[in-house]
């Protein structure tokens, strides 16, 4: 009979112990969730919500989480680039750009070859965003083989954004070049006056003399669209050559006075330039 009442007195008293340490590790857990800023606390709860059954609420977890404008927040939304639903990737797209440059960039590039137009574009923006050169490739393909002008205008203005004199190349067959037709490659799409603002800007943008030709042949084509003409312009008084003094002059001259304007503050710029 001892023997019993021992054994169930040892029983007892491993059952408290247990009991004991369940009781601390749930105390250390919510010690540990307490020590959590506020900020890490909001991050850790949007994360959550991406998995909500409700693409709303992983939409709306997603812009929250990009509006922080830090780095774990933008990883933590790195999860839904591979949303099922198309506008749950875009804007995953635009919450991660808050990541380093190259890191954000080797995730956005995939969205490049999504089959929705809507986040092919919405990607090429993001790119934009980041800065990153090593998107550049990714940029110049989709600028020059993407069937939808929106997708391809998007990524014109991405490159401005980036500002690498490695994409004038692919900008400048964008325009109406130099260049004889038979030496030209077949163009791949057709043209479009948006995107062809969108990369005479950009090719300001990143100031390369090496532009400047394509853009005074742009200037200088009557039969672009004034608008392309007259972003031509503008773009080659940011780059700032003297050598497209003359075509400038003769915009300035031109019956549209939105052109004659931008000639007109082109050649400012210019001349400032020189001095």
């Amino acid at each position: 009979m001892r023997a019993v009442i021992i054994l169930f007195v040892i029983v007892l008293a491993s059952a408290f112990c247990a009991m004991r340490e369940v009781s601390l590790a749930s105390s250390l857990a919510g010690q540990g969730a307490d020590r959590l800023t506020p900020l890490q606390r909001e991050i850790e709860k949007q994360s959550q919500r991406l998995s909500s059954l409700e693409p709303e609420d992983r939409r709306d977890a997603l812009i929250r989480l990009g509006n922080l404008h830090r780095q774990d927040a933008s990883r933590a939304a790195a999860a839904a680039l591979n949303d099922v639903v198309p506008s749950v990737r875009v804007s995953a797209a635009h919450a991660i750009v808050s990541l380093p440059s190259d890191e954000a960039a080797r995730l956005l590039i995939p969205l490049l070859q999504d089959r929705f137009e809507f986040v092919r574009r919405e990607g090429a923006y993001a790119l934009g965003e980041t800065r990153s050169r090593s998107a550049v490739g990714s940029l110049a393909n989709l600028l020059l083989s993407d069937k939808e002008a929106a997708v391809r205008g998007a990524a014109a203005m991405a490159l401005g954004q980036i500002a690498d004199e490695s994409a004038v190349p692919a900008l400048s067959q964008v325009l109406p070049g130099t260049q004889s037709t038979s030496k030209k490659k077949k163009a791949k799409t057709s043209p479009d006056e948006f995107v062809m603002r969108a990369a005479a800007r950009s090719l300001g943008q990143i100031r390369s003399r090496a532009a400047v030709e394509v853009l005074i042949a742009t200037l200088s084509n009557q039969g672009n669209p004034t608008d392309v003409r007259r972003e031509a312009a503008t773009a080659l008084g940011v780059i700032g050559d003297p050598s497209a003094m003359p075509a400038l002059r003769a915009a300035f001259a031109s019956d549209d006075p939105y052109l004659s304007d931008a000639a007109r503050a082109a050649l400012r710029k210019v001349a400032s330039s020189k001095n």
